[in-house]
């Protein structure tokens, strides 16, 4: 129902109700106990309608938050994977890098300790040879 409906509901309920409040000044006693009787089992009526209607508004909304949380559940699982997945990815990135890093250092001390092993050899050869041309030079 709209609103313009529902108003338009009430409007006769009131009207009715006047209606009958005015009738209840001409009646006797015993029929204005019977109409109150009446206007209360109505009144009851209405009062458990609104709360069931108001129970199943609940039921309904409970199942359909509880079918929404089942919708969104495997997303937010899948995201959630996803992310452990992306950390799982950049960790293996930052380790291939620290990796690479210390391969190409032990390169660079590898090449350096060869170029001074050559360097040793070089200085050792040139120290021999230094000796012979100083025996060399004694000898005479």
């Amino acid at each position: 129902m709209t609103a313009k409906e529902n108003f338009s509901q009430l409007t006769e309920r009131v009207n009715e109700a006047q209606a009958k409040v005015k009738a209840a000044a001409r009646t006797s006693r015993d029929e204005l106990q019977a109409q109150v009787q009446q206007a209360q089992d109505k009144a009851e009526q209405h009062a458990e309608d609104i709360k069931a209607k108001a129970t199943q508004t609940q039921a309904e909304a409970a199942a359909g938050w509880q079918a929404m949380k089942d919708k969104w559940q495997p997303r937010v699982s899948d995201l959630h994977d996803k992310a452990a997945d992306k950390r799982a990815e950049i960790d293996l990135r930052k380790a291939e890098i620290r990796t690479d890093a210390a391969e190409d250092y032990a390169e660079d001390a590898i090449s350096f300790a060869i170029a001074a092993v050559q360097e040793a050899e070089c200085a050792a050869s040139d120290a021999v040879l230094a000796r012979n041309d100083a025996d060399a030079l004694t000898s005479i």
